[in-house]
């Protein structure tokens, strides 16, 4: 079957829509839970280390998934794989709401994990080809959009999941990815033409396609990692050897794959696309350490419920837009970085005053300073990423700077249980501010460092 014409407004609303809204799940899925963690603790008897562990699930299994997904799109085309993720994500939903104890809860976001992976990888392929189609580089135009979505969903996941706690209870944070799911399955329908016939494979030729050993040896690196950082107060010596040794295997494989899953070689000769990488995750380590640590501090160490609490942090979300909107015109890099590095240095040292009787004034104020964090940081990373990678290799390029992100979130969940292994109290959050000022001052010194990073983007 041919692919139907390519539009006269090849990137109109029609088409960009179902992108943005598929892309759009993964961040919003970051942070919608975060004001229902105290609820779900509650509700089963476990604590707020062990709360966090729902905000690691999506993203080892985003980590994993991420770069796997641009595999599959590449074999079975990329509309086909975004359906697909977008139909798991509506399963998902369906398991949360319905979970008969915390190990569900736990499945139900790995599969979220999973299946919001899908949205960015895919988009950007579908984007490509339309863009070839029609005789024209990636619009920046799109990537900005995608990028500002991304941003703008996570600040507004925030509320979102006050107001579902506060009128439905923590259930409802799960349930809500079923319709999001199918919406976002209707709008592609109607939306993104299908993809062309998919080439014939033997089953040896899609094994070296995807790699499926390289993709094993990464899932048990991530699995150990994150085994090692759900109790950092008393580490499992096992997992410690499990990681390096998967480590270890994982560049060895992939230095004789065909197709490796990890490009080791590429990313060995790029020190500037590397960088880029540690720098999304140590900054984005530090904002979802704000995005879920500084919200169960509100609602049990300020005494806030989760409406509330959603609202304090609802300020970001319009500071997130709009950074994120300037710096995507311009694409501008370094200043955006630079910025980014320092509010995370001023909001930590100010973070690490507050208390009990801290006006709430004041509290809404640190959640505009890490807007600021959450709106430059990405969108610099990206336009940066885009004048360290080819065009053959932007697609995994991308994939591996979202990971990056996960990876972040991942030890942003480690700290937190470090700070509060019970309830989130005030000793703990300033515990928690301090390492920010660490990370921030770490970023910053990486970006001064750093003399081949760009003023500004292609």
């Amino acid at each position: 079957m041919t692919p139907p014409a390519v539009p006269p407004r090849p990137f109109g609303a029609r088409f960009i829509t179902p992108l943005l809204w598929g892309t759009s799940l993964n961040p919003i899925n970051s942070s919608v839970i975060a004001t229902s963690l105290v609820a779900i603790g509650a509700a089963f008897g476990v604590s707020a280390g062990q709360t966090a562990t729902l905000v690691a699930a999506v993203y080892v299994a985003s980590a994993v998934a991420q770069p796997a997904m641009g595999r599959l799109a590449s074999q079975f085309g990329p509309r086909r794989v975004f359906l697909a993720g977008l139909v798991v994500v509506s399963a998902a939903g369906i398991v949360g709401a319905f979970a008969p104890d915390f190990t569900w809860l736990i499945a139900s976001r790995a599969l979220i994990g999973v299946g919001t992976a899908a949205g960015y990888p895919t988009a950007m392929a579908m984007i490509r080809a339309r863009a070839e189609t029609v005789g024209r580089g990636i619009p920046g135009g799109i990537l900005g959009a995608i990028s500002i979505a991304a941003q703008v969903t996570a600040a507004l996941g925030l509320p979102l999941g006050g107001v579902l706690v506060a009128v439905w209870g923590w259930p409802a944070v799960f349930a809500v990815n079923t319709p999001l799911g199918v919406i976002g399955v209707l709008l592609t329908l109607v939306g993104v033409p299908p993809d062309g016939p998919r080439t014939r494979s033997s089953a040896r030729e899609l094994a070296r396609a995807l790699d499926p050993v390289g993709m094993a040896l990464f899932t048990a690196a991530v699995v150990a990692l994150i085994g090692v950082l759900t109790d950092v107060r008393h580490p499992a010596w096992w997992l410690i050897a499990l990681f390096v040794l998967a480590v270890g295997a994982l560049v060895l494989w992939e230095l004789r794959a065909h197709r490796p899953f990890i490009d080791v070689r590429m990313l060995a000769a790029n020190g500037p696309l590397v960088r880029t990488y540690l720098r999304q995750a140590l900054t984005l380590m530090a904002a979802y350490t704000v995005l879920y640590g500084y919200v169960q501090w509100l609602e049990e160490g300020r005494g806030l419920g989760a409406g509330a609490s959603g609202l304090v942090m609802l300020p970001m979300s319009a500071i997130a837009a709009l950074g994120a909107a300037v710096i995507s015109r311009r694409a501008f890099v370094r200043g955006p970085l630079l910025i980014s590095a320092v509010a995370i240095v001023a909001g930590g040292a100010a973070m690490a005053f507050v208390d009990r009787t801290t006006d709430v004034t004041v509290l809404v104020g640190l959640s505009l300073v890490f807007g600021v964090v959450m709106g430059m940081n990405s969108t610099a990373n990206q336009a940066a990423l885009y004048t360290q990678t080819s065009a053959a290799d932007i697609g995994v390029a991308s994939g591996l700077l979202r990971t990056a992100s996960y990876l972040g979130a991942i030890f942003a969940s480690a700290l937190i249980g470090l700070a509060f292994p019970g309830r989130a109290t005030d000793g703990g959050l300033h515990a928690a501010a301090w390492a920010l000022v660490a990370l921030g001052v770490g970023v910053l010194l990486l970006i001064l460092a750093d003399r081949r990073l760009p003023s500004r983007g292609h």
